[in-house]
C-alpha cells in the first residue's frame, strides 16, 4: 500500500478532510423523517419539524460523532508510540473502566440524571488516570512505560470489578438495562450541551497534541536516547498521556464506553502514513472521525431500532483489524 509523506501528505490529508466534511453533510441529511433514508433539502424548507430534527437532534449528534472519533483516535496513536505497543487505547490507563463505574455509581446510588452521570463518568476516569500514575510511581522495578502499564492494567481490573458489584446491586429493572446501555455506548441522547462541553477540551487537547507532534517521535524511543536528544522523557510522557486522557474522558463521559476507534484508527494511519507523528497524529483525528460518522450511521440506519455505537465500531473495527494484521505487521515507531 502506498505511504503518503511530504507533499503527498498534504494532498491527501486535504482529500480526507473534504471527505469528512461531505460526510457530515450527507449525515445531517440521513435520518427516518420525514422519509427513511436521505432527506432533500426541500423538505427541509417545507417542514419546519424535520428541519427542527435536523438543527437540534441530527446536527449535534453528528458534531459529537467527529469529536469522538478525533479524541479517541488521536489518543490511541499517542498511547500506541509512547508505549511503543499496537494493542493499547486511549482507556489503557483506567480512563475508559474508571469513567464506566462512575456513571454506573451515579446510576444506582445517586441519581439517573444525564448530566450527573456525565459528570461522574468524567471524574471517575479522570481518578483512574491519577491512580494509574500514582500506582506506577510506587512500583519499584522495571522502566517507567512498564509501570505504567502494570498500574493501568491494575486499575482497570478494580474498577472492572466494582462495575460487576454495581451491576449486581443495580435494579434489574430499571438500572441496570441504562447501565447495560451506557456500557455499550452510543449518541442517541446528545444534545447542543454535550457539544459545548466536549467540544472545547477535544479542540484544545488535538491542538496540543498536533504542536506535540514532532516530540511524540523523540518520546517513542527508548529513555536513553530520547534524554539524550534533550526530552525529560517521563514528565513529557506523562504532559502527552494525560493530555489524551483528558480528551477521552470528555467523550466517553458523553457517548459511553465507545471500543476499537483508538485501537484500529492509528493502524489504519501508519498504514497510510507511516508511524511518523509528524503524519500520523492530525491523520488520525481525520480519520478517526470518518470512522466514527460511518459507523454511526450505520448505528441508527441499519435496522428499525437503533443499535449501540460500541457495537458497530467493535464488529467493523475487529474486522479491520484482521485485514490489518493480514497484509503486513504494523510498525509502532517512527
Amino acid at each position: 500500500m502506498k505511504q503518503f509523506r511530504g507533499p503527498s501528505f498534504t494532498g491527501a490529508l486535504t482529500g480526507l478532510s473534504a471527505l469528512l466534511l461531505l460526510l457530515m453533510v450527507l449525515s445531517v441529511l440521513l435520518g427516518r423523517y420525514p422519509q427513511t433514508g436521505f432527506t432533500p433539502l426541500r423538505s427541509l424548507l417545507e417542514d419546519a419539524l424535520a428541519l427542527r430534527l435536523v438543527l437540534t437532534l441530527r446536527l449535534p449528534r453528528v458534531l459529537t460523532a467527529v469529536l469522538l472519533g478525533a479524541a479517541l483516535a488521536s489518543a490511541g496513536n499517542a498511547f500506541q508510540m509512547i508505549f511503543g505497543n499496537p494493542m493499547v487505547e486511549p482507556g489503557f490507563l483506567g480512563v475508559s473502566q474508571g469513567a464506566a463505574f462512575g456513571a454506573g455509581f451515579c446510576i444506582v446510588f445517586i441519581t439517573g440524571a444525564l448530566w450527573a452521570v456525565q459528570l461522574s463518568a468524567a471524574l471517575f476516569a479522570i481518578l483512574g488516570l491519577g491512580f494509574s500514575y500514582y500506582l506506577a510511581r510506587k512500583i519499584r522495578f522495571g522502566g517507567w512505560v512498564l509501570r505504567l502499564i502494570l498500574a493501568g492494567i491494575a486499575v482497570s481490573a478494580v474498577f472492572s470489578a466494582g462495575i460487576g458489584i454495581i451491576k449486581f446491586a443495580a435494579d434489574p429493572m430499571t438500572q441496570l438495562p441504562e447501565i447495560t446501555f451506557w456500557l455499550l455506548g452510543g449518541l442517541h441522547s446528545v444534545q447542543w450541551r454535550d457539544v459545548y462541553y466536549a467540544a472545547p477540551i477535544v479542540v484544545a487537547a488535538c491542538t496540543i497534541l498536533v504542536l506535540l507532534r514532532w516530540r511524540i517521535n523523540v518520546l517513542s524511543l527508548s529513555e536513553e536516547t530520547a534524554y539524550s536528544l534533550g526530552t525529560r522523557p517521563g514528565t513529557e510522557r506523562f504532559l502527552v498521556l494525560t493530555i489524551a486522557a483528558v480528551a477521552t474522558a470528555a467523550v466517553v463521559s458523553v457517548a459511553g464506553i465507545i471500543s476499537w476507534v483508538g485501537l484500529i484508527v492509528p493502524h489504519l494511519t501508519r498504514r497510510l502514513f507511516r508511524a511518523d507523528g509528524r503524519y500520523s497524529v492530525p491523520a488520525s483525528m481525520v480519520l478517526g472521525g470518518i470512522f466514527t460518522l460511518i459507523c454511526d450511521d450505520a448505528a441508527r440506519l441499519l435496522f428499525p431500532g437503533e443499535l449501540p455505537l460500541g457495537v458497530i465500531t467493535s464488529l467493523l473495527g475487529a474486522v479491520l483489524f484482521i485485514v490489518v494484521l493480514a497484509l503486513k505487521q504494523v510498525r509502532v515507531k517512527a
